[in-house]
């Protein structure tokens, strides 16, 4: 689904009228009833309603969903909206989805690797760069990544001291 972008998941049912509970990937969390039309990973389309705040995230109205079971049965499934829905970002702002895949280069011109996944635990987003097979979490800032060309599909890695494979005191022998 490259020309869509996740918006979350189905946690499972919230009651027993057939509402969804749902953790939101949008960098405002209620935002995510905004996009119109969403597809689930199975491909159902279907329009999705914010209902209320649950711990946890949104209980949510998915049309065609009419009670529990039917609700369970989407446990896991990914909330997309194709990319169209979605606002336009400033030159120095990314969808996650459009940085993973990207090859990350150095500032010599070698190969790093490629971005597995981006991940945030709060204290800014991390880059899973996949580095002769091993992940590596590089932190995704300006400082530490000050190149991201998405028509070419790379992004250079300024990394410091110890944080590659091979370039640190823990990696002798």
């Amino acid at each position: 689904m490259k020309d869509h972008v996740c918006l979350g998941a189905v946690m499972g049912s919230y009651g027993v009228r057939g509402e969804l509970r749902v953790k939101s990937f949008c960098a405002e969390p209620s935002a995510i009833g905004d996009y119109g039309s969403v597809t689930l990973d199975d491909g159902t389309r279907a329009k999705l309603t914010v209902v209320r705040p649950v711990k946890g995230g949104y209980a949510v109205r998915l049309a065609g969903v009419p009670h529990k079971e039917a609700a369970d049965a989407l446990r896991g499934q990914r909330i997309w909206a194709h990319r169209d829905a979605l606002p336009a970002l400033p030159d120095d702002e990314f969808y996650h989805s459009d940085l993973i895949g990207l090859t990350a280069i150095d500032t010599g011109g070698a190969t790093l690797g490629r971005v597995h996944a981006v991940h945030d635990h709060g204290a800014g987003d991390l880059l899973e760069v996949r580095v002769k097979g091993k992940p590596v979490l590089v932190p995704f800032t300006r400082a530490v990544v000050p190149t991201v060309d998405l028509s070419a599909g790379r992004l250079i890695v300024d990394p410091p001291h110890g944080l590659m494979p091979g370039d640190g005191e823990d990696d002798a022998p």
